[in-house]
This record gives structure tokens, C-alpha cells and sequence, in this order.
């Protein structure tokens, strides 16, 4: 009898070592910090991250960066977690870091059914303009000018490539680059004065909603096909997830829909906090995290989706 119960107990101790190492992950892990490009479906799906991480109890914080300084900095693990690698646009801008195991892609995607190409208000597309073929007919209206967003963004890379290699007769052109909030300026104010614009169109987002956009045809060769239709992946350093299996398992449920994407953006592009727009959000769709948080605990190992529904205010 004192032999069951002597074997009893080291099964129980071993359990509660097991649940221990679990929860006791490196010091270096409290710290979850994520690569932030100023877009604002990453600057969304990015404040989720930060919030659930939060509310379990680690210490997030937001890294400022271009797309190509966050590829870096997850190579050099000065960032942990990028949320916001758009495939196949950016295939061209991660391919040196993936080489030697530099980066790590994470297997499924946190976004299906996205959508990034070049895009003109339906009356531009009304008139004629309709493809990339299209665009150099027009020169003279455009002003020779397409709009892009922020520097080293791949997006713009494709249009640069475009206009030095004169594909589509687009030589003479010139790719504005600024911001996204700066090139939506330019979008509203040529709508405003029925001018024909062609910028970087994508979906989710509210663009879709604020304006009547027409996404040209013809542009598979440097988009990628249907439209540009892309998946949106969860970049993290080397081994993070092995380190940090804790966070890595959130990770990697971490997954949205166009339509999640777009309610929180809509908020994110009024000036919102993201982290307050993803309190709210959750608040309000309590059931994301029965899935997002599925074998997740708090850093202490603890009930990760009642720690996270409390932290919320739920």
C-alpha cells in the first residue's frame, strides 16, 4: 500500500513539474515585442496581439519600423513577432532574410482573402481607365503620377520596378510615396474633384467602403493574379516559438477574417488607440477568444481566456 501510494505521489509531483515548465518560460519572454509598420490593418491586428498578450500578463511593446527594418529586426531578434508579411507582394523583400534560417514564417496564414494591387475610383475605370494596360493612355490626366505609400513599402518597390523597366509604357511615370493616411488624402482629393488617381488599393480595408474603387485588371505579373490576392502571415525570430511556446501557441491560433479586419480598422483610421479599439472589439465578441487563446494560459499558467476576459472588462 505505501508503495501505490509513494508511486501515486511521484506521479503527482511529476504532473505539477510538467504544468510548471509549462508556465515558467524564460525571463526574456515577458517581453513580447512587435514589429508595427504604421498600415493600419497590421497597426490593428497588431493591438489584438498586444492586448491578449497584455491581459496575460507579459509586457508588450510596439517597435516602430518599415517593412524592411522589421524583417531585420526579426532576424537580429530585436523584434520577436511581425504580423504583417502580405505574400506574395513582399515574396521579393523577405527572400534574403529567409536564406539560413534567418526568419521564421509561421505555417497558416492570420489572414485569408486579402487583396492588394493597383485601384482607381469607378469613374476613372467608367472612362477607360480599366487596366494596367490603360494607365499610360492617361499620363497627361494623372499628371504622370501614381500614388504609394511609405518608403521601402513593396508595394512601391513593384511600381518602381514597373516604371524603370517601362513596363506597361509607364517609363515616364512617377511613383509618389508617403504615407497611407497621405496617400488617402490624395485619393479624397482628386475624388473630390472627379480627377482620375491611381494608387495602392487593398483589402481589408475601409478605403473599399469610404471610396467607389475599381482594382485594375492586368496586373498578375507584378501583383500576382486575381486581383492581386494575397494571405497575410506571422513572421517571428528563429526558435522563438521553442523559447516562448506560450506565446507561440497564440501565435499561432491568431487568425482574422476580412470582415474582423475591417471593423477594427475603421476605428484604427478615426485616430483610435488600437489597443483600446481591440479591448472594445473583444468586449464585444467574447467567442474569438475560446479560439485564439485554445491551450494558452497567462505567463503564471493560469486560465488564459478568464485572465483576459478580466483584464478587458468583461
Amino acid at each position: 500500500m505505501n508503495k501505490i501510494k509513494t508511486l501515486a505521489g511521484v506521479g503527482l509531483l511529476a504532473c505539477a513539474m510538467m504544468q510548471g515548465a509549462w508556465a515558467a518560460e524564460p525571463a526574456s519572454c515577458k517581453q513580447v515585442k512587435f514589429a508595427e509598420i504604421g498600415w493600419a490593418d497590421i497597426s490593428a491586428t497588431t493591438g489584438v496581439a498586444m492586448t491578449l498578450t497584455e491581459g496575460l500578463g507579459y509586457q508588450p511593446r510596439k517597435i516602430l519600423a518599415s517593412v524592411p527594418i522589421a524583417f531585420t529586426g526579426v532576424q537580429k531578434k530585436q523584434i520577436d513577432v511581425f504580423l504583417g508579411y502580405w505574400a506574395p507582394s513582399m515574396d521579393a523583400v523577405i527572400e534574403p532574410f529567409l536564406k539560413d534560417d534567418g526568419v521564421k514564417v509561421l505555417p497558416k496564414a492570420n489572414l485569408e482573402g486579402a487583396k492588394y494591387t493597383l485601384a482607381v475610383p469607378t469613374y476613372a475605370a467608367e472612362a477607360g481607365l480599366k487596366s494596367f494596360q490603360d494607365i499610360a493612355k492617361f499620363k497627361d490626366q494623372l499628371g504622370g503620377k501614381i500614388y504609394g505609400i511609405e518608403p521601402g513599402n513593396d508595394g512601391n518597390l513593384l511600381i518602381e520596378k514597373m516604371i524603370k523597366g517601362n513596363q506597361f509604357g509607364l517609363g515616364d511615370f512617377r511613383m509618389v510615396e508617403s504615407s497611407e493616411a497621405g496617400m488617402l488624402v490624395q485619393v479624397q482629393r482628386a475624388v473630390k474633384k472627379k480627377e482620375p488617381v491611381v494608387f495602392l488599393g487593398w483589402a481589408p480595408h475601409p478605403m473599399n467602403t469610404q471610396f467607389d474603387l475599381t482594382y485594375l485588371s492586368g496586373g498578375d505579373d507584378v501583383f500576382g493574379p486575381d486581383y492581386g490576392a494575397a494571405k497575410v502571415y506571422t513572421v517571428v525570430s528563429p526558435g522563438y516559438e521553442e523559447q516562448c511556446p506560450n506565446v507561440g501557441k497564440l501565435l499561432n491560433n491568431l487568425q482574422f477574417t476580412v470582415e474582423i479586419e475591417s471593423q477594427l480598422m475603421e476605428k484604427v483610421l478615426d485616430k483610435q488607440n488600437p489597443t483600446t479599439v481591440a479591448k472594445e472589439w473583444i468586449k464585444a465578441h467574447p467567442e474569438a477568444l475560446d479560439k485564439w487563446l485554445a491551450g494558452v494560459t497567462t505567463v503564471d499558467g493560469e486560465d488564459g481566456v478568464a485572465a483576459v476576459k478580466k483584464f478587458v472588462g468583461l
